[in-house]
């Protein structure tokens, strides 16, 4: 938790990774990784339970959500933790959800396979909100 806070404070924004397929995740952090060096990824999760315990657990300022999980949707992790004090970023392979998710004041939708570019501009203008709040 320690390491959580100072990081904050260095200026990185503490990010977790929720998405039930491994292959996904890891590839979204190596992107991150490259791309996104105003980011910390603190952690990961493959579901709405861990993806639950694992907000809980590390407080983070963005969250990149998957809408498919094996044991619900992502909306499921937002409808249960209201109101949450983190930034969202959906990605999803499926377009139908776009508009559902814009209720959920979401940063920005991303398709699957994602675009580092993309990456990149939805980043960005997470920043600025978190910084200007």
């Amino acid at each position: 938790m320690e390491l959580t806070a100072n990081v904050t404070r260095q200026g990185l924004l503490n990010t977790l990774i929720i998405d039930d397929e491994e292959h996904q995740r890891n590839s979204l952090e190596r992107l991150v990784k490259m791309y996104c060096p105003t980011l910390n990824v603190v952690g990961q999760a493959d579901g709405v339970k861990t993806g639950i315990e694992a907000i809980q657990k590390y407080k983070p300022d963005l969250v990149l959500l998957d809408i498919r999980l094996a044991d619900g949707l992502g909306f499921d992790i937002l409808e249960r933790l209201r109101p949450f004090d983190f930034k969202v970023i959906f990605i999803s392979a499926y377009e139908q959800f776009a508009l559902r998710a814009l209720r959920y004041t979401s940063l920005n939708y991303l398709l699957k396979p994602v675009d580092p570019d993309e990456l990149i501009k939805v980043v960005e203008k997470a920043s600025l909100q978190l910084r200007s709040e």
